[in-house]
Protein backbone atom coordinates (compact mmCIF):
# COMPACT_ATOMS: atom_id res chain seq x y z
CA UNK A 1 0.00 0.00 0.00
CA UNK A 2 0.96 3.47 -0.86
CA UNK A 3 2.14 5.86 1.86
CA UNK A 4 2.26 9.71 1.80
CA UNK A 5 3.79 11.60 4.85
CA UNK A 6 4.10 14.81 5.81
CA UNK A 7 6.29 16.79 8.20
CA UNK A 8 6.54 20.43 10.59
CA UNK A 9 10.07 20.30 9.75
CA UNK A 10 10.67 20.64 13.52
CA UNK A 11 14.17 19.05 14.88
CA UNK A 12 12.23 16.53 17.15
CA UNK A 13 10.77 14.95 14.19
CA UNK A 14 14.67 14.75 12.23
CA UNK A 15 15.64 13.70 15.71
CA UNK A 16 13.23 10.75 16.63
CA UNK A 17 12.78 9.74 13.36
CA UNK A 18 9.16 10.39 12.97
CA UNK A 19 6.57 12.26 10.17
CA UNK A 20 3.79 14.37 11.79
CA UNK A 21 0.95 12.38 9.74
CA UNK A 22 0.76 9.36 7.42
CA UNK A 23 -1.51 8.70 4.85
CA UNK A 24 -2.30 4.99 3.91
CA UNK A 25 -4.91 4.62 1.69
CA UNK A 26 -8.31 6.87 2.90
CA UNK A 27 -6.91 7.00 6.73
CA UNK A 28 -4.56 9.48 7.98
CA UNK A 29 -3.09 9.49 10.57
CA UNK A 30 -1.36 12.35 12.86
CA UNK A 31 1.58 12.16 15.56
CA UNK A 32 1.31 13.27 18.89
CA UNK A 33 1.40 16.81 18.55
CA UNK A 34 2.32 19.79 21.20
CA UNK A 35 2.08 22.99 20.72
CA UNK A 36 5.22 24.44 18.95
CA UNK A 37 5.93 27.78 16.77
CA UNK A 38 8.30 27.20 13.94
CA UNK A 39 11.59 27.44 15.65
CA UNK A 40 10.47 24.08 17.89
CA UNK A 41 9.52 26.57 20.75
CA UNK A 42 6.41 25.67 22.98
CA UNK A 43 3.85 28.49 22.60
CA UNK A 44 1.78 29.65 25.08
CA UNK A 45 3.78 27.65 27.86
CA UNK A 46 1.51 26.29 30.95
CA UNK A 47 -1.75 27.48 29.00
CA UNK A 48 -3.91 24.29 28.32
CA UNK A 49 -6.89 26.01 26.27
CA UNK A 50 -4.22 28.34 23.75
CA UNK A 51 -1.75 25.09 23.05
CA UNK A 52 -4.90 22.31 22.20
CA UNK A 53 -6.30 25.46 19.68
CA UNK A 54 -2.61 25.58 18.74
CA UNK A 55 -1.52 21.79 18.45
CA UNK A 56 -4.83 20.94 16.29
CA UNK A 57 -4.53 24.22 13.87
CA UNK A 58 -0.87 21.90 13.29
CA UNK A 59 -3.20 18.95 12.80
CA UNK A 60 -5.27 20.73 10.30
CA UNK A 61 -2.30 21.60 8.46
CA UNK A 62 -1.11 18.46 8.51
CA UNK A 63 -4.19 16.89 7.58
CA UNK A 64 -4.30 19.59 4.69
CA UNK A 65 -0.97 18.73 3.13
CA UNK A 66 -2.17 14.95 2.85
CA UNK A 67 -5.66 15.81 0.87
CA UNK A 68 -7.53 15.67 4.02
CA UNK A 69 -9.55 17.95 6.69
CA UNK A 70 -10.63 18.58 9.83
CA UNK A 71 -14.03 17.16 8.72
CA UNK A 72 -12.53 13.79 8.04
CA UNK A 73 -11.56 13.21 11.72
CA UNK A 74 -13.15 10.31 13.03
CA UNK A 75 -11.12 10.02 16.60
CA UNK A 76 -8.70 12.22 18.48
CA UNK A 77 -6.85 11.74 21.58
CA UNK A 78 -5.67 14.75 24.46
CA UNK A 79 -3.31 13.99 26.74
CA UNK A 80 -2.72 16.22 29.61
CA UNK A 81 -0.09 17.31 32.15
CA UNK A 82 -3.62 18.04 34.70
CA UNK A 83 -6.86 16.36 34.65
CA UNK A 84 -8.25 19.38 35.73
CA UNK A 85 -7.62 21.00 32.71
CA UNK A 86 -10.07 19.23 31.00
CA UNK A 87 -12.61 22.02 30.46
CA UNK A 88 -9.96 24.46 28.55
CA UNK A 89 -8.79 21.26 26.55
CA UNK A 90 -12.95 20.56 25.80
CA UNK A 91 -13.98 23.81 24.97
CA UNK A 92 -10.56 24.52 22.78
CA UNK A 93 -11.34 20.85 21.26
CA UNK A 94 -14.99 21.65 20.68
CA UNK A 95 -14.25 24.92 18.54
CA UNK A 96 -12.38 22.40 16.11
CA UNK A 97 -14.75 19.62 15.80
CA UNK A 98 -18.41 20.86 17.33
CA UNK A 99 -20.17 19.82 14.13
CA UNK A 100 -17.59 17.14 13.09
CA UNK A 101 -17.69 14.98 16.90
CA UNK A 102 -15.16 12.48 16.11
CA UNK A 103 -14.67 10.09 19.13
CA UNK A 104 -12.11 11.42 21.70
CA UNK A 105 -10.61 10.23 24.70
CA UNK A 106 -8.58 12.78 27.44
CA UNK A 107 -6.02 11.14 29.95
CA UNK A 108 -3.77 12.52 32.43
CA UNK A 109 -0.15 11.64 31.90
CA UNK A 110 2.94 12.28 34.18
CA UNK A 111 4.28 14.78 31.52
CA UNK A 112 5.12 14.98 27.89
CA UNK A 113 8.12 15.21 25.88
CA UNK A 114 9.08 19.20 27.11
CA UNK A 115 7.95 20.90 30.60
CA UNK A 116 6.52 23.98 29.25
CA UNK A 117 3.90 21.32 27.03
CA UNK A 118 1.04 20.47 29.03
CA UNK A 119 -1.14 19.34 26.03
CA UNK A 120 -0.48 16.76 23.15
CA UNK A 121 -3.18 15.92 20.95
CA UNK A 122 -3.25 13.01 18.13
CA UNK A 123 -5.90 12.78 15.14
CA UNK A 124 -7.00 9.77 12.97
CA UNK A 125 -9.05 10.86 9.93
CA UNK A 126 -11.26 8.69 6.86
CA UNK A 127 -11.06 10.54 3.78
CA UNK A 128 -14.02 9.28 1.23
Amino acid sequence: MRRERTSTGTAWEQQVGYSRAIRTGDTVRVAGTIATDDDGEVVAPGDPYEQTKHAFDIVSDALTALDAAIEDVVQTRMYVTDIDDQEQVGEAHSEFFDDVRPVATMVEVSGLATPEAVVEVEAVAQVE
